[in-house]
């Protein structure tokens, strides 16, 4: 058994804090293939999720905002936002579902957020039909720098 208390999740942002990718996971599943994987990750604001989807394998995600704020936006297959909506306790938006296939992505609005995410296992890395071709690649900072400022005005 494992307690979700504030002493896991300020262990689990502070390594956050200290990672390359300003992201850390905590997995409860004991595999990755565990048909459930449920999860802590924390962020911190300027950690970059590049938009993907889950299909083929199909899988729906959910997220619980347990601490901070996130700002999850829902493109069509052109790149084009379709909605955004900020989850967060303190606006009493708590969390999301988000269908297997839908395009997505999510920018962190505040330091120390953790959510807790559920989804379908076992764990798959993303293939390439699954991560837009239209959002900056990782690697060109600046380009992701800018990309991010962009979602995030439009968003919100």
């Amino acid at each position: 058994m494992t307690v979700i208390d504030k002493a896991l999740l300020d262990s689990v942002s502070e390594q956050a804090l200290n990672s390359r990718r300003l992201r850390m996971n905590f997995n409860f599943h004991q595999q990755l293939d565990d048909p459930l994987n449920r999860l802590l990750n924390a962020m911190e604001p300027g950690s970059y999720f590049p938009p993907h989807r889950h299909k083929n394998p199909d899988k729906e995600e959910i997220f619980l905002v347990l601490r901070g704020s996130v700002l999850i936006i829902i493109f069509d297959g052109d790149g084009s936002v379709v909605s955004s909506t900020e989850i967060s306790p303190e606006k009493e938006v708590y969390g999301m579902e988000i269908e297997a296939g839908v395009w997505h992505s999510l920018i962190v609005l505040e330091p120390d957020t953790v959510v807790y995410e559920v989804k379908k296992g076992p764990y798959a890395p993303l293939t390439p039909d699954n991560t837009a071709p239209w959002a900056p690649d990782p690697s060109d900072v600046e380009a992701v720098k800018e990309y991010m400022e962009k979602l995030r005005i439009t968003g919100s």
